[in-house]
């Protein structure tokens, strides 16, 4: 399992990790599975891991007042979940993480992250680039939910990432579009008469 989280930092610092770097990173990852609805996290509770999704699919969500699931997070394969800011801050956190499908993931505790790998330089690399991207995809979420069309966020989704369609049903793609299941229904249905 550790190989496709070691393909991926190699794909992310687009260079080899030394043999040192490599275990240290199995020491501090430990696999996980989870089966389908298992929650890796509830609303309420310190987000205790992080996770790096070898196989499988997860989600991210808030559950409003009237009981309706808000999804914020779709993760898939080679994705990161968890909630950073309970994680590192060591507060309740105010979502719910679950598996949509039986999921396998790496797993690391902020100790062990404390432990094998908060000192290799790496790591430092690595956290700075996954911010970066974090950071770019969370204003290009917050622009499209305030600027563009139901129509504009599907076919952005799409051509983002066209796997979510093939992983997850209409209405949490709906719920992460923030829309109604019938408005992306109507979409779908416009889309396919052109």
């Amino acid at each position: 399992m550790h190989e496709a989280l070691i393909t991926y930092i190699h794909a992310q610092l687009t260079r080899v990790l030394s043999d040192d770097e490599k275990a240290a990173i199995e020491k501090a990852f430990k696999p996980k599975k989870l089966r389908k609805h298992q929650y890796l996290l509830q609303e309420g509770e310190v987000c205790k891991l992080a996770g790096f999704i070898v196989k499988g699919a997860m989600k991210q969500y808030s559950v409003d007042e009237t009981g309706k699931e808000n999804i914020l997070v779709l993760a898939i394969e080679n994705w990161w979940i968890g909630d950073r800011e309970s994680f590192s801050q060591g507060m309740p956190s105010a979502y719910f993480i679950d598996a949509f499908e039986e999921t396998h993931l790496l797993v690391i505790t902020k100790e062990d992250y404390e432990k094998h790998l908060s000192q290799q330089p790496f790591m430092a690399d690595l956290l700075r680039i996954l911010a970066e991207r974090q950071s770019l995809q969370l204003l290009k979420r917050v622009h499209a939910t305030k600027t563009l069309s139901a129509e504009q966020r599907l076919a952005d989704l799409e051509k983002s990432y066209p796997a979510f369609l093939q992983r997850f049903p209409q209405h949490i793609i709906a719920s992460y579009l923030g829309m109604t299941k019938e408005t992306l229904s109507r979409i779908r249905g416009n889309s396919t008469k052109k």
